[in-house]
């Protein structure tokens, strides 16, 4: 059973799911969806989701093994989650109102189950591209955004998740600010702006 935390609203009329990076947990996004959807306009419903495994130092959660990368449990992992986004998503709430956030290694996930579920917008924050990642044309609009200085996640993984994305004809934007791997007022501020732009009624 996945694990997850969430803000509900009687009044919700949108959706925010986060996907966590490696070693955190669905606690840590949390902070920044609130950033993210308080006070705006339509109300939102945010959910942010814990990944399956434990993480070796004992402490967080991972979707997968990093260093060394075992890519072959990237199949599993997305298929798991789908599963479980799915049964969130039968709720009131429909697909075409709800957004995904992921971050780093959330981000990379985020990605590839945006290939599966046609969620409204996938904003992809200091992500990276799995290795067999094969975008499909009917995705949903994706979001890139990546920190100028970087050193844990090079900046050039997103410019290559948006390369991929053009050449299949997937509608999608980057955005590099000021900053590392790490989502800071910058960042907060231009996803807040995009959302309020084009995903609000």
């Amino acid at each position: 059973m996945t694990e997850l935390i969430s803000l509900n609203s009687d009044s919700a009329t949108n959706r925010l799911i986060l996907l966590h990076g490696w070693g955190a947990d669905a606690h840590d996004l949390m902070p920044i969806g609130k950033l993210l959807t308080d006070g705006l306009k339509d109300p939102f419903e945010i959910i942010s989701v814990s990944a399956p495994q434990p993480h070796p130092s004992g402490s967080g959660r991972q979707w997968y093994p990093l260093y060394p990368h075992e890519w072959e449990q990237v199949p599993k992992a997305v298929l798991d989650l789908e599963k479980c986004l799915n049964n969130l998503c039968t709720k009131q709430i429909p697909l075409d109102k709800t957004l995904l956030l992921g971050f780093s290694q959330g981000g990379a996930i985020a990605l590839d189950i945006a290939t599966r579920i046609k969620f409204q917008g996938v904003f992809a924050l200091s992500s990276y591209p799995h290795p067999d990642w094969e975008p499909t044309k009917n995705m949903p609009p994706i979001f890139l955004c990546h920190g100028e200085m970087d050193t844990v996640v090079p900046k050039a993984a997103s410019k290559k998740s948006f390369d991929i994305l053009l050449k299949n004809g997937v509608k999608s934007e980057l955005y590099f600010f000021d900053g590392g791997h790490e989502i800071n007022n910058d960042l907060i501020g231009y996803c807040r702006w995009k959302i309020e732009q084009q995903f609000l009624s």
